[in-house]
């Protein structure tokens, strides 16, 4: 597998997630919280950054280049899951309770107040609505942004026979 066919299908696994968590909230119903939209936007510049690098096809230190980056949107997005993970992990009562939406935030605060308030987390991130195998969204967010960073750095990296070019 060449590199350029690696980045399109950590793109293809990115758009996956994304359509997934969509699905989730069109069909099942289940809103996002602000983390969970955090989420979405780390596992969004991670496809973005397969997508680019597979249309980029690029060889020697510009492939070191997008392993980085791709390695610094899957540790954020990691961040953010954990953090969700230790809300939706506290007792009930030590949560702040449910604060304005991430929209209206957006328009009253500046970003990094944004940032700090929502990582602060209220008492939406802490409902767990969805579950599978006994895991949570942000825990199953948490090991798909685990893969692809550890695969973008993988694709990205590895050597690789040579292609000829015409």
């Amino acid at each position: 597998m060449t590199s350029r066919q690696g980045n399109l299908l950590g793109f293809a696994a990115s758009l996956s997630l994304l359509a997934y968590a969509y699905y989730a909230q069109v069909v099942l119903h289940l809103e996002p919280c602000p983390l969970c939209i955090f989420q979405r936007v780390g596992v969004f510049a991670v496809g973005l950054i397969f997508l680019i690098a597979a249309a980029h096809d690029p060889v020697g230190w510009a492939r070191r280049v997008y392993a980085s980056l791709l390695a610094l949107s899957a540790l954020a997005t990691i961040g953010v899951a954990i953090r969700h993970l230790y809300i939706q992990s506290l007792p009930e009562g030590s949560v702040p309770a449910c604060g304005a939406s991430l929209e209206f935030m957006l328009k009253v605060f500046s970003l990094s107040e944004v940032l700090v308030k929502v990582l602060t987390g209220s008492g939406e991130c802490a409902k767990v609505t969805w579950t599978f195998l006994g895991l949570a969204m942000p825990a199953w967010v948490l090991i798909a942004a685990v893969a692809l960073g550890a695969y973008g750095i993988w694709i990205n990296l590895r050597r690789q026979a040579p292609v000829l070019r015409f």
